[in-house]
């Protein structure tokens, strides 16, 4: 079993930066991928960014160019830089982890909140 939690949310203006973190404990060598979700206030939870265990990294059209996911070498932290942030950044951000075990095994964080005022 792999537990995750993040870290790193807040309240910050348009135009800034926010780093989260995610670390995650438990059976760590199972995890294979992992990546960021997010779900903005009255929506459905939307893909943000993965990376690989070889670090090949995938980003949502929204987010390319301004985040930048990125994982620790014990493969037990992945983070998600997030410059240039805009109010429909505001989001609960959750991560994401799935078992080199079974493919089909996802492991979520409880989110953290991202708040982006004009």
């Amino acid at each position: 079993q792999v537990q995750l939690v993040e870290s790193g949310g807040g309240l910050v203006q348009a135009g800034g930066s926010l780093r989260l973190s995610c670390a995650a404990s438990g059976r760590i060598e199972i995890i294979n991928n992992m990546g960021w979700y997010r779900q903005p206030p009255g929506k459905q939870r939307e893909f943000v960014a993965t990376i690989t265990r070889g670090r090949t990294t995938n980003y949502a059209d929204s987010v390319k160019g301004r985040f930048t996911i990125s994982r620790d070498n014990t493969n037990d932290t992945v983070y998600l830089q997030m410059n240039s942030l805009k109010p429909e950044d505001t989001a609960v951000y959750y991560c994401n982890a799935d078992s080199r075990m079974n493919s089909a095994s996802d492991y979520w964080g409880r989110g953290t909140q991202v708040t982006v005022s004009s």
